[in-house]
Formats: structure tokens, sequence, C-alpha cells
């Protein structure tokens, strides 16, 4: 399958592409530092501005059948890239007329009453562009709601089963991101997790 990544050059980006790869895939590595992107017969750079118009978001997906959304700015720019380049973007694939989209979150995103901490300006691009991609759009989508990103190796494990605040492997958020695109029980959902003691393919086969 052709698969465009809005967000190639983040942290999970980075270990999304190196999943889908092994799994055959081709890849459209989007970001705005898309020179970064060391290219290959499976993967190639592209360069996307999430401050674009719709139509330009949409001339860079080609001919992707699914579109992953993994960008993030990391605090510095929430609402033009983590709230309305998501937006767009989500707008762009309808016009495209691509109908798998995954979408990167954060955990309770949905749920207001159990947010934390200094992520609140965070959690609020997210609210607003996970409602917009459930409410708003006809994508067949899946949103991945995971807690905090550490870097530690992957376990290769997980739960689905969140009720309090989580710790996630960027390469398990990664290996679980890759694996929803095979798994069609995982369209139209909103799916928590964290590590926990189940592998990731049998963890998503049960959602």
């Amino acid at each position: 399958m052709k698969i465009f990544i809005a967000g190639a050059t983040g942290r999970v980006g980075e270990e999304l592409i190196k999943n889908l790869v092994e799994k055959g895939h081709t890849i459209y590595a989007g970001a705005r530092r898309d020179k970064d992107i060391a290219g290959n017969e499976s993967v190639t750079p592209v360069h996307l501005d999430l401050h674009g118009t719709i139509d330009e978001i949409a001339d860079t997906l080609a001919d992707a059948e699914a579109v992953y959304f993994v960008a993030g700015s990391r605090g510095m720019d929430l609402l033009q890239t983590d709230l309305f380049g998501a937006v767009k973007l989500m707008q762009a694939v309808e016009q495209k007329g691509i109908k798998r989209y995954i979408h990167l979150s954060s955990l309770f995103a949905l749920q207001p009453e159990k947010w934390r901490g200094t992520l609140t300006d965070y959690n609020i691009s997210k609210f607003f562009s996970d409602n917009w991609l459930i409410d708003r759009t006809k994508l067949d989508y899946t949103i991945l709601q995971p807690g905090s990103l550490k870097e530690i190796p992957g376990s290769g494990k997980i739960t689905t089963d969140i009720t309090e605040v989580s710790e996630n492997s960027i390469e398990n958020v990664a290996a679980v991101l890759a694996e929803l695109l095979s798994q069609d029980n995982t369209i139209k959902k909103v799916i928590l997790m964290g590590d926990g003691e189940t592998p990731i393919e049998e963890a998503v086969k049960k959602i």
C-alpha cells in the first residue's frame, strides 16, 4: 500500500516509517524539513507545509491510499500545526478521495475532566482535532490516544484498558500505529493505550 505520513521527521514518525516499510508498504514521508529524510526505494521525502492551503496539502498526497497524522509542534505551534494543520490535512484527504486516516492524539483528549499538568493547551488542540475527525468527516479513521511518550526500548506489549495516566515507549506507539492499518476492526474507533503485558498484534485484534 502507498501511505502518506504527515510528521515523518518526528520521533514517532521515524519509527512508524521503519515499521511500515518492514510490512512492505511504500511511504511518502511528509515533513517541513523534508531534506532531513533519507529517501530510498521504499521512502520518498515530500515537502509538507501544514500552514499551506487545503489544495496545496492535497497536492502533496500524490496517489496515497492511506494517511497518517503524527505531526506535532512540541508546543511551539499548537494552533497552526497540531489543530488547524490536522484539520486541513483531513479536508485534503477527503478532497483526494482517500478513505483510511490514522490520527495520533493524546491520552484522554476527549475527556477534559481527566486532564492534568502542563499539557492543557496541547490537549485542547487534540480535543478539537479529534472531534472534527469524528463529527465533520466521513473518513475511515482510527484515533490513537497514548499517554506520555518515552524514549525507551519498546517491549512490544501494551494495554488498551486505560483508566489512569499511562506511559508509552515511542517504539510501542509506532508499532501500534502500523498495526492499526491492517486491522479493520479499529475503523471508527478511539483507542487509548499504554505500555502493558499483551502483545501488540493480539491487543489490536481484540479492540
